[in-house]
């Protein structure tokens, strides 16, 4: 059997294991409820358009015209009633005055404010705080998949490692073989949940319109979003196992794993934190760890030049396969030392 057909048979054993965990599939479907309810229970809990009542007529064309629904009321006894009752949200007296019960109806003194004409140069199809959202969302799925993943496969590895199977793994399959194995079904899965998250993201917003023009500005910074995040996992997925084998018990992993921890919570807080069109950001576009945060924010913002994400994504691929190695040849001169905790360079050394 060769190293190849001994990979594909361990990445086949950890997606069926996977597949048949409950936390697992909890948790993917708890995601999935948490992302539909975003673009479902607006719609549901919104009572309608805002009820008006009105003494002048003089108002209600440009009530109507934000949308509001008007009511004629014959004097302003009638229409202060109505909004006690509660039939109405407010009402527009003579003068005109707004009244409402407890809180000031912003719809309704918008539409009856008179606002200068405003042109802009550069429009956008996109709601501004969607332009601060998105990339938030962009940085967090990054960081939550690759992180909790990653986890995943510390743990798996320090499991078989107390339970003493990796030795029975070992004696039927090469480590790097069992190593391939690990991070190729955990890039898959993690590759698969996100685009689950996304598919339903994205009917979500066509189906309920509930962000107009996203979907079109959204695309091509998804479409670099998705080599970047397999690039960038497979980075990370490596040194997870890596520091993982260097454990020999679950207890160990809270400091074992913890350079990892740093490389995705660090460029995680600097990419959402900077502005977003400032040099900073432009050099976290390039760094490997931040890369895949940071690069597809500033594609979705349109700040990148079209030749930067391909740079960025061959410095990313480079850097992917540097710590591939180094992934590897921690794993291989720990997994097998399942009595003590094994220090970095000691690993290195023993591979």
């Amino acid at each position: 059997m060769t190293t190849f057909q001994a990979a594909q048979l361990v990445a086949a054993r950890e997606l069926r294991t996977k597949l048949r965990d409950k936390a697992f599939l909890f948790g993917t479907v708890f995601f999935l409820v948490i992302v539909a309810a975003s673009f479902l229970l607006p719609s549901m809990l919104n009572g309608g358009p805002t009820k008006v009542a009105v003494t002048d007529s003089s108002s209600v064309s440009a009530l109507q015209a934000e949308g509001l629904e008007v009511r004629t009321v014959a004097d302003s006894a009638t229409a202060e009633q109505l909004v006690r009752d509660g039939e109405v949200d407010a009402a527009v007296l003579p003068g005109p005055e707004v009244i409402a019960e407890d809180d000031a109806p912003d719809e309704v003194v918008k539409a009856l404010s008179t606002e200068p004409q405003v042109r802009l140069l550069e429009p956008s199809d996109v709601a501004p705080v969607l332009k601060v959202l998105v990339p938030i969302a962009f940085a967090m799925l990054f960081f939550f998949t690759s992180f909790t993943f990653g986890m995943q496969i510390a743990q798996s590895v320090v499991e078989e490692k107390q339970t003493r199977i990796v030795e029975i793994l070992v004696a039927s399959v090469p480590v790097r073989a069992l190593l391939a194995g690990k991070v190729f079904a955990l890039t898959a899965l993690a590759f698969a949940q996100v685009a689950l998250l996304a598919l339903v993201a994205v009917v979500g917003l066509s189906a309920t319109d509930a962000a107009p023009g996203l979907v079109s500005a959204v695309i091509p910074a998804v479409g670099w979003f998705v080599p970047f995040f397999v690039l960038g996992f497979v980075m990370l997925a490596s040194l997870w196992a890596g520091v993982g084998a260097l454990a020999s018990r679950q207890e160990e992993l809270a400091s074992t794993t913890v350079p990892v921890q740093m490389l995705v919570l660090i460029p995680f807080f600097f990419a959402i934190s900077v502005p977003h069109d400032g040099m900073l950001m432009r050099v976290l576009s390039y760094i490997p760890f931040s890369a895949p945060i940071a690069m597809p924010i500033r594609l979705f913002d349109g700040e990148a030049a079209a030749w930067e994400p391909v740079v960025s994504l061959i410095l990313l691929a480079l850097t992917a396969v540097a710590l591939l190695g180094v992934g590897a040849r921690i794993y291989t001169g720990s997994l097998l030392r399942t009595q003590v905790r094994t220090s970095f360079l000691a690993a290195l050394k023993k591979a």
